[in-house]
């Protein structure tokens, strides 16, 4: 395996220009991403982005492509009836592609949404009354006739910046609009029986104008983040001797939100869509927006979804890119500033990154003081977290900015022989597996259990202070604590028994809301 990025002697300069350069950078007002991580987006779960997967396919036959997934609406419980989880017709969702380092985005891919409402009645007497369900039958094929309401969706592709750059409309092969269909939820075996296959009716198989053969999906899917959501914001309120042994992986707790479903943003891309140039790393993350305004109906309208009008500029309140940011990086105060703002914007929380608050907080919560590394400011969590790691996923002349980053020159790795730590993994492990987290984002990387090694300290124990590997980490070593701690502790949950597809999305089949 070739690792195409060139070594840089220290992320210190890249720390000192980040904070210089972007400190002094104002925000409009923001809001926030992942599983309901911010104070104002825990209101709007239709437009609270969980979590953002970007990698290479590893789909047998379709190593050429990039699988970018965006997961909406956090936390959804199967018999969520009769309303079910349809995604905002007012919000525009986005996934953002910068693939010249410069933290601003080049490529975006705009999804918005909209209900055909079809206001099926019934006879009742001598009157037609509108049913109280969204569906009135059996649904087997997309738009069927007995959806009452019928979720559609069009994609555009923006290149340059996100509102003033050239647009374009994806077509849908299938019907020659601009229109696609998205799949009920899985309301239940008896309205959906096969649902597996009828959510397949909504792949499709589209051309992107200026990349050609490509893939799209949007539709529910079962949650495939694991973790244990409840003790982990308890305190770590779990057994220190279960947590610190990697043997009890899967003996403390179950994985808490593995009966609940997401709503997915998913798109499988040619690799040349999407890179400049001789740059083979790419950075990404998804946003939503709404308008800036919203007028309460007083008197609302007969119709579906009536009760608001909206007006105005696109306002972003929900920001994703690396997982857990906004979670445990970000503090209190600035999360929903971070959600509404943009990468280029990101010295304003510099702070966060290089003293990091979280590791205080596990020594406070697991009683174990000392654990913390004291190699402040946290140069190897600059490199890993806003850089890009050099040799792995570092562009070339970086602009320091939080977003997933991906090398498209490693070449995937077979699911079975995927480490569920990914690069820590084959640093401990002795593996070859560089196409995982926090190389991109993969379904099975356990990024719980990977963002407590990296931010104890864990890539500079294992990687001997950037001299392994070609990687140069900014550590210094003498005031990372030594022993196995970091390598140790974990969540207690294993992301690599969640169930997956072998391919595109990828995502598993959502859970039922009756079996």
């Amino acid at each position: 395996m070739s690792l195409h990025r060139p070594r840089l002697a220290s992320s210190a300069p890249l720390l000192t220009a980040l904070c210089a350069a972007l400190a002094g950078l104002a925000l409009p007002p923001a809001q926030a991403s992942s599983h309901r991580e911010a104070p104002s987006i825990a209101g709007s779960p239709r437009v609270d982005g969980t979590d953002f997967y970007m990698f290479r396919s590893y789909e047998a036959g379709r190593s050429g492509y990039v699988t970018l997934i965006a997961n909406y609406l956090p936390l959804q419980d199967a018999y969520g009836g009769p309303n079910y989880f349809k995604l905002d017709p007012n919000a525009l969702y986005e996934i953002h592609i910068d693939n010249n380092g410069d933290a601003r985005e080049d490529i975006t891919f705009q999804f918005q949404f909209r209900n055909a409402f079809k206001a099926t009645a019934l006879p009742i007497g001598n009157q037609t009354v509108a049913i109280p369900l969204t569906q009135s039958g059996q649904v087997t094929s997309p738009n069927a006739a007995a959806l009452n309401v019928n979720e559609k969706f069009t994609l555009n592709i923006v290149r340059g910046d996100r509102r003033t750059g050239a647009s374009s409309a994806v077509m849908n092969p299938k019907n020659g609009t601009a229109l696609f269909d998205k799949p009920s939820d899985n309301i239940g075996v008896k309205t959906l029986p096969g649902y597996a296959g009828y959510a397949a009716q909504h792949i499709y198989n589209v051309d992107i104008p200026g990349c050609g053969a490509s893939r799209v999906f949007v539709g529910q899917r079962q949650e495939g983040f694991a973790v244990n959501l409840g003790p982990i914001f308890d305190l770590v309120n779990a057994p220190v001797g279960v947590i610190t042994d990697p043997s009890l992986i899967n003996a403390a707790a179950a994985n808490s939100i593995q009966d609940k479903n997401v709503t997915s943003l998913a798109l499988e891309v040619p690799i040349g869509c999407l890179t400049q140039g001789g740059e083979t790393t790419i950075g990404g993350w998804t946003t939503a927006s709404v308008r800036q305004s919203q007028l309460v109906n007083a008197t609302p309208p007969s119709g579906y979804n009536t009760s608001t009008t909206t007006g105005g500029a696109w306002v972003q309140v929900s920001r994703l890119g690396m997982p857990l940011v906004n979670e445990v990086v970000i503090g209190l105060p600035d999360k929903d500033k971070f959600n509404a703002s943009m990468p280029s914007k990101d010295g304003q929380f510099a702070t966060y990154v290089t003293n990091p608050t979280l590791p205080a907080l596990l020594e406070i919560a697991l009683g174990l003081p000392g654990i913390a590394p004291t190699n402040l400011p946290r140069g190897d969590l600059v490199t890993t977290f806003l850089t890009g790691i050099p040799g792995v996923n570092q562009p070339a002349g970086v602009v320091p900015a939080e977003m997933l980053r991906l090398n498209t020159a490693i070449a995937p790795t077979p699911f079975a022989q995927q480490q569920r730590l990914g690069i820590v993994g084959s640093l401990l492990n002795g593996a070859s597996d560089f196409a995982g987290y926090p190389n991109g984002r993969r379904p099975k990387d356990d990024i719980v259990d990977i963002s407590l090694v990296a931010v104890m300290g864990g890539l500079c124990m294992a990687n001997g202070n950037g001299n392994a590997l070609g990687f140069g980490l900014d550590c210094n070593p003498s005031k990372v604590p030594l022993g196995a701690t970091a390598f140790k502790l974990h969540d207690a949950v294993d992301q690599a028994v969640v169930p997956f597809l072998p391919g595109f999305p990828y995502l598993n089949t959502p859970r039922p809301g009756s079996y």
